[in-house]
């Protein structure tokens, strides 16, 4: 689909294999934030994907975000919270907020990834009444981390992503009528 564009950050590599995934599936470009086009008008889908970082997305996204304009948006995300906490939805609110005018959010992602191990070090370190310090509580979550992406979840970006030009189609069909 070329109107259709990924563009996502990454440090560890969670974040890339769910992007490159998707592009696959899509057969779109995909691109870094430090490699994306200063002009998107080209494409009518942006794919944004990015890691979490103090409860948003990573810097580098927060700045494309507020250059995309007049377009539909699809979010996906990696990050060490599990994919269904408070943490994971409201930090898609915080992305949505950060977009610039006129974009719609056609669709989210939300994937728990395996953390750095050099964080989870530090984090083990940290008294445990911090929020992030290894509690028995954080230290099964960083365990139920590990090792994901795994295939099944490259699986589960793809029939997401697919589902999204689903409903792409069906949203432009709507509009014709």
């Amino acid at each position: 689909m070329n109107n259709w564009a990924v563009v996502y950050t990454s440090v560890t590599g969670n974040t890339e294999k769910l992007a490159k995934a998707m592009a696959e599936e899509l057969g779109c470009d995909c691109f870094t934030t430090d490699n994306a086009p200063e002009d998107l008008s080209k494409y009518d889908v942006i794919v944004a994907g990015y890691w979490l970082r103090l409860g948003g997305p990573a810097d580098k996204m927060k700045a494309f975000l507020q250059k995309i304009n007049n377009k539909t948006v699809v979010f996906f995300q990696t990050h060490g919270a599990y994919a269904g906490s408070e943490h994971a939805i409201t930090s898609f609110a915080r992305a949505g907020s950060m977009l610039g005018e006129d974009c719609y959010v056609l669709g989210t992602f939300s994937l728990q990834g395996e953390l750095n191990p050099a964080l989870i070090a530090k984090r083990s370190n940290m008294p445990q009444d911090k929020h992030h310090g290894a509690t028995p509580e954080n230290i099964a979550r960083w365990e139920a981390a590990k090792g994901h992406p795994d295939e099944n979840d490259l699986i589960k970006a793809k029939e997401f992503i697919r589902e999204m030009t689903g409903r792409y189609a069906r949203m432009l069909q709507r509009m014709k009528k």
